[in-house]
């Protein structure tokens, strides 16, 4: 997410010249890791629903606990941010994102769902200060007029991240193997305990090796010079003694913090249940669905650079009107269709997806000038969506005899949201 201010943030030292190319080819790496960790829930779900034996919402609470995370942490991280500084809060953001990986362990052990729940919120603590920090570290390392430039660009590594991720996961996490309850009732109590066991163990390595790289990159970061930045000036009397809630007098930024809400739930709710969806509707394999998540982040990633060049020639609120469509329109072909097509449809969904959140979030902010960042604040607590709507889906596919194509309504009436947003709701109140 990109994070607009006025008022410029200088770099001194040797960053001011040509001392930042390594400070930031390490905050990208950080880019890249909180990307994996979002994009693995996607396998983790359907593995914890299989190792644990969960019903649809159960599982959900896997996103729950981390998108949950990002909403209690959304002011305490600014806080850390602005007293302790970048470097400081990056660290603390590593090792917290790593000792939740490290608990995977245990929970993993004793095949207690409520440890990987638990382990799931500290990581999700960890990604808050992580994102809030690098997000506008990554801004100012090198000339202000090259900000947007090098946003993009990190952001990118978090799009390969959404490729990588599934595919890593797949391979080291999803066995391959699945038992109906009734040949998992017909085993004998030893045979069952041993089959769920070893599918509850097969996350310790790939999350044990997380938390070690965690670690590595937090004291490179501890050994690194990072550059020092200069404060910025001081907002004005107005931009000072207005409070959080008061910036939503704007209504255009109303109803991004909606827009956004939504939009979270509905890309969280389509990764969270495509290897169920991929399974049940399309009718292939547990790691051929893996993959095809894999592929999903590949579209996404290729969105991201497409919606760029288009918005080139068309204004940010028309092209998200058109993708709003679009996307409405794959979600009713999931939610009907059969077998290949159904992937094809979710495939579709990461491509169209891509540019929703920045898009979002740029209109949200635009012309707030000195109150960009209390509007900054709102839109990222608005992720909290991703907590929500996941568990939303799990109940109605509970409810429907595990029919996850129905599932699928939800994120569908999340576009219907969007579009409206891209519509009406974008347009600031007159004067």
């Amino acid at each position: 997410m990109e994070i607009g201010t006025k008022t410029p943030i200088k770099l001194t030292g040797a960053a001011s010249t040509k001392g930042y190319l390594l400070p930031f080819i390490l905050i990208v790496s950080l880019f890249f890791l909180w990307g994996m960790a979002h994009n693995l829930n996607g396998v983790l779900i359907p593995h914890l629903k299989k190792a644990c034996q969960l019903n649809n919402s159960q599982s959900a609470l896997v996103d729950t606990s981390v998108f949950f995370a990002y909403f209690i942490m959304a002011l305490p991280a600014g806080y850390v941010l602005r007293k302790w500084g970048y470097k400081l809060s990056i660290i603390i953001g590593l090792v917290t994102f790593s000792l939740g990986a490290f608990l995977f362990i245990p929970a993993a052990d004793h095949r207690m769902y409520e440890l990987f729940l638990l382990a799931l919120f500290i990581i999700g603590c960890g990604l808050a200060l992580l994102e809030t920090a690098a997000n506008p570290y990554a801004a100012v390392l090198g000339k202000p007029e090259a900000a947007t430039h090098r946003l993009n660009l990190a952001a990118s590594f978090n799009g390969l991240a959404a490729m990588v991720a599934p595919v890593v996961g797949t391979t080291f996490i999803l066995s391959g193997t699945s038992y109906s309850e009734t040949e998992l009732a017909a085993m004998t109590e030893s045979n069952r305990l041993t089959y769920l066991l070893h599918e509850a163990s097969s996350v310790k390595m790939p999350y044990l090796t997380l938390g070690l790289i965690l670690l590595g990159v937090a004291l490179i970061f501890l050994f690194v010079k990072l550059p020092e930045i200069q404060g910025e000036k001081k907002e004005g009397n107005a931009g000072q003694k207005r409070g959080l809630f008061a910036v939503l007098r704007h209504r255009h930024l109303s109803f991004s913090v909606i827009a956004q809400f939504f939009y979270v739930g509905a890309q969280v709710c389509v990764t969270s249940f495509f290897i169920r969806m991929a399974q049940q509707g399309a009718g292939v394999d547990e790691k051929t669905a893996g993959y095809f998540l894999g592929i999903y982040g590949l579209l996404f990633m290729g969105g991201r650079f497409v919606g760029t060049l288009l918005l080139r020639y068309t204004t940010a609120q028309r092209l998200l009107a058109i993708y709003a469509v679009c996307c409405a329109v794959l979600a009713g072909v999931a939610i009907s269709g059969t077998g290949m097509v159904i992937l094809y449809a979710l495939g579709g969904l990461g491509f169209f997806m891509s540019i929703m959140f920045p898009t979002i979030f740029s209109l949200g902010i635009a012309g707030l000038g000195n109150e960009t960042k209390q509007a900054s604040s709102w839109l990222i607590m608005s992720i909290v969506g991703g907590a929500l709507f996941p568990f939303l889906t799990g109940i109605i596919i509970d409810s429907a005899h595990d029919n996850t194509q129905l599932g699928y309504s939800v994120p569908f009436i999340c576009y219907l949201v969007i579009l409206w947003f891209a519509l009406k709701g974008y347009k600031p109140a007159k004067a």
